[in-house]
């Protein structure tokens, strides 16, 4: 399994993790969407560099002219709610994709709110079979929610290829869907940042707190 961590190489993403993890930026609301954005995007184009192409030729005002364009059949899949302007981001490059949804989320067990579980939904797909399947979720902390959306996604046919897309992950997550999937080599895991921990209430350190309320507002 291929595991790729982009905070190890220089590039503008570093910057605007930078600002989506910054206390103060992280007022401005719609900043944190766009930096979300913004990552989906450049992560979109640097997946881009390893995907299937094929030359085809198109008719300029002047002359035929042979171009590369990508051959995968893509499906972007997002995790509600988070993930949506991520999802975008990856959508803004990736703009003939099918898409897929996935509604997950997390809850406490217990009443110290130590124990968490994960709740699957709602799920919209089309058929899966030898495509390209990009699943983007912000946060991957204990890698749960993560790995039953893969799961519930391939119900609906088996990917080619399947690349799992985060902004920040945890070691600890990272560790859980290398568990699941270590062993699958079409399964690749792409993260702007890998973090070191997790705290007592399951939030990754230092991470940025909860990207879902600090996108959209803060919940019930």
């Amino acid at each position: 399994m291929k595991i790729v961590n982009m905070s190890e190489t220089p590039s503008v993403i570093n910057q605007y993790v930078s600002e989506l993890r910054d206390v103060n930026t992280q007022q401005d609301r719609m900043r944190f969407r766009r930096n979300l954005e913004r990552i989906g995007g450049m992560m979109a184009f640097e997946i881009s560099k390893s995907l299937s192409y094929k030359e085809t030729t198109v008719q300029t005002p002047l002359a035929p002219c042979k171009c590369q364009c990508l051959a995968d059949d893509i499906v972007l899949a997002t995790i509600f709610r988070a993930g949506l302007p991520f999802h975008q981001g990856f959508l803004n490059v990736f703009d003939h994709a099918e898409n897929a949804f996935v509604s997950a989320f997390r809850y406490y067990k217990d009443k110290e709110c130590r124990e968490v579980g994960v709740h699957v939904e709602y799920m919209a797909s089309p058929d899966l079979k030898g495509k390209t399947l990009i699943i983007v979720d912000p946060m991957l902390a204990k890698g749960y929610s993560l790995e039953l959306a893969l799961l519930a996604l391939l119900k609906n046919g088996q990917p080619r290829r399947i690349i799992l897309a985060s902004v920040i992950a945890a070691q600890e997550g990272v560790d859980h869907i290398v568990k699941c999937f270590g062993e699958h080599e079409e399964v690749e895991l792409w993260c702007a940042a890998i973090d070191p921990v997790l705290n007592d209430h399951s939030y990754i350190v230092p991470g940025l707190g909860d990207a879902g309320d600090l996108a959209f507002g803060e919940k019930l």
